[in-house]
């Protein structure tokens, strides 16, 4: 039988859904700014262990940079070690021609969209268009984030924002490290660097950005950690351009070291 489709069904049927979905995410194990590659991973591993984790991306898509591979050519490099999380998101890599061995290339549209579906799968939410625009924070400990449709940022409206509280915060921001900045801005420095403040990244060394990246994904502030690019850029890493085994890696790495945080009870 032919259901009858009826405009305010729909409407409803949206607002309902997603509204039970905002809600059971306002208390979280682990909020992650930006959904890119590191902050889908990071959200995959968390999420698979069972902690409730949401990802908030200003942006209408998720996936950040890797869509666009280098320049606009839709292809992504990876090392061995990337390309094992690659393998685990069932992404196909193809080895290098021409270069020495070691390096992997594969369709940058697929691995995105693959981390985007791999995060879902395991569990975690994500929230689009949504901008981060303040950090709460009790006495010198990060709870949670203050966040506002993108819309009412782009068209630069007097609106009241609204509070998610989570026990642990990645800042997976990209290279504007923003939530690492509203902390510095709110704080004074307080940062866990060598200046008590965002360093800023440096410039383009794609071998050490990468052995950078891992290592610098860790707690930067109580209960605020960092991951994929913001990484670098709060401690003064290289960036690394399309070579993105790094931030699949550092997502990984800030995963496990958020998870043992959450499991001490810290």
């Amino acid at each position: 039988m032919r259901v009858r489709i009826e405009e305010a069904d729909i409407t409803k049927s949206i607002l309902h859904s997603y509204l039970r979905e905002l809600s059971r995410n306002l208390q979280l194990d682990v909020a992650i700014g930006g959904a890119g590659p590191s902050g889908l991973v990071a959200g995959y591993y968390l999420a698979r262990l069972g902690f409730r984790t949401a990802i908030f991306e200003r942006k209408l898509s998720a996936g950040g940079g890797m869509w666009g591979g280098g320049m606009m050519f839709n292809r992504i490099v990876v090392q061995e070690e990337g390309k094992a999380v690659l393998d685990e998101f069932g992404v196909r890599c193809q080895p290098a021609e021409e270069v020495p061995k070691g390096l992997h290339v594969a369709d940058s549209v697929e691995a995105t969209s693959a981390l985007c579906m791999g995060a879902l799968k395991a569990g975690a939410s994500i929230f689009n268009l949504i901008t981060i625009e303040d950090v709460a924070i009790r006495g010198r400990a990060m709870v949670g984030l203050v966040i506002n449709w993108s819309a009412v940022e782009m068209a630069k409206l007097h609106v009241d924002p609204m509070v998610v509280m989570a026990r642990k915060t990645i800042d997976a921001t990209g290279h504007d490290s923003e939530i690492c900045r509203m902390v510095e801005r709110k704080m004074g420095p307080k940062l866990r660097t060598s200046t008590g403040r965002v360093v800023g990244e440096g410039p383009m060394w794609a071998d050490k950005g990468e052995k950078a990246l891992v290592r610098n994904s860790k707690e930067v502030y109580p209960n605020l950690f960092v991951a994929g690019m913001a990484a670098n850029a709060v401690l003064g890493g290289p960036r690394m351009g399309p070579i993105f085994g790094g931030m699949l890696l550092s997502g990984k790495a800030c995963a496990e070291r958020v998870a043992v945080a959450l499991k001490q009870g810290r």
